[in-house]
């Protein structure tokens, strides 16, 4: 039974931490936008320019953890690891949580999104099979004591997660489970079917008895039923809010907005546009590659003469600094705005480019990968 329990422990520990590892592998780079938002609730910010770095250290760090787990490759050590790190995680998932500082925990990428408590569920069962670990670890067995082996197979799981990490960091995800991924269709992600259920909301009003100084908490329906209006002992305190007691249907796409610099709003025109159109998403020309904006600059300019494709280029930046920014490269394409939220998701580069025909994704690719302006007419604008 014993025996049982521990191979039962080892091999789900091991896999999950496996898996949760390459799910955010797989996304490097939104991984690390999550991580920002930590550094930022818990007032830590100076880590946000290595956010990257680090989440790639720990998906690289996770799937060694539970690949050395499975092989049972200095079961001591490893277990250590794990509980502290487990530790860590339960504690930050429990803040999550109970003080609602980070919505969507990121525990498995966007692939399964988790809230903070069912987070905090999954890492308590973690807890318990790990510490089960700790105090046993002496009784795991390793697949091979051979100490040449044991570096090998640890250089071989380090080697092949590290080039994993970074080959999707710098050509997309292998895997894109974010709403704009290639087929996806924004008008239709966009939309909220006829007669589905909005989210449903109560009106809280916090009542104070006059003469006692009793407080209570009542809806707005049970404050007519009641008829505790009626009774001038009791007044409201404060401003009524709003508290969501059921969600309702929500759009995949929900927070996109295209506007231009005097804030007229294109998102309707743009990404509905019949014909073959290209988004230029850099979502923080601050950091963007300039290299690479000359070269899309030379290529729009290209493919709009020979095919009238239009170009768009889409940033979070202010209008000032865009202007600035597009006088210094001599832009072609048209600029507009959007929230950096939906932009990070439309395309993990900055810049990415993302090309549209009729409202749908035919494909996008993070500036290092774009095919050559022959191959993408011969695949593309040719036919």
């Amino acid at each position: 039974m014993n025996k049982a329990a521990l191979n039962f422990s080892r091999i789900f520990v091991g896999i999950l931490f496996i898996f949760s590892g390459l799910i955010k592998a797989n996304d490097p780079l939104g991984f690390g936008y999550k991580l920002e938002e930590y550094f930022d609730v818990f007032h830590i910010s100076v880590f946000s320019p290595y956010a990257t770095g680090i989440a790639i250290f720990l998906c690289v760090l996770e799937i060694v953890l539970g690949a050395l787990l499975l092989f049972g490759f200095w079961s001591k050590k490893v277990a250590a690891g794990l509980l502290g790190i487990i530790i860590f995680f339960t504690f930050l998932t429990f803040v999550s949580a109970a003080f609602k500082v980070v919505t969507s925990c990121g525990c498995f990428g966007d692939a399964i999104p988790l809230t903070p408590w069912q987070s905090f569920s999954k890492d308590l069962i973690l807890l318990v099979l790990i510490v089960y670990l700790f105090i046993n670890r002496n009784k795991i067995l390793p697949l091979t004591t051979n100490p040449g082996q044991q570096k090998i197979g640890l250089i071989a799981v380090v080697a092949l997660s590290v080039i994993f990490s970074i080959y999707t960091y710098t050509y997309l995800p292998i895997l894109d489970f974010l709403p704009y991924k290639k087929g996806a269709s924004l008008p239709e992600a966009m939309k909220i079917p006829a007669g589905a259920e909005p989210d449903l909301y109560l009106i809280m009003y916090k009542l104070k008895n006059k003469a006692t100084g009793e407080t209570k908490e009542m809806s707005d329906k049970d404050y007519l039923k009641t008829e505790i209006w009626k009774d001038n002992n009791w007044e409201i305190a404060g401003q009524p809010v709003q508290k969501l007691i059921k969600k309702g249907y929500e759009a995949k796409i929900k927070d996109l907005v295209i506007s231009d610099a005097s804030g007229t709003d294109y998102t309707k025109e743009l990404i509905e546009n019949p014909y073959y159109n290209i988004l230029i998403v850099a979502y923080n020309l601050n950091h963007t590659d300039e290299d690479a904006i000359g070269k899309l600059n030379a290529m729009t300019l290209d493919l709009t003469e020979q095919f009238n494709i239009r170009t768009v280029l889409l940033t979070s930046n202010s209008a000032q600094d865009a202007a600035v920014f597009s006088k210094q490269h001599k832009l072609f394409a048209e600029i507009f705005y959007a929230d950096a939220v939906p932009l990070k998701s439309m395309v993990r580069a900055n810049p990415g480019i993302v090309l549209m025909k009729n409202g749908v994704v035919i494909n996008k690719w993070s500036y290092q990968s774009l095919p050559s302006l022959e191959k993408l007419k011969a695949t593309y604008f040719n036919k």
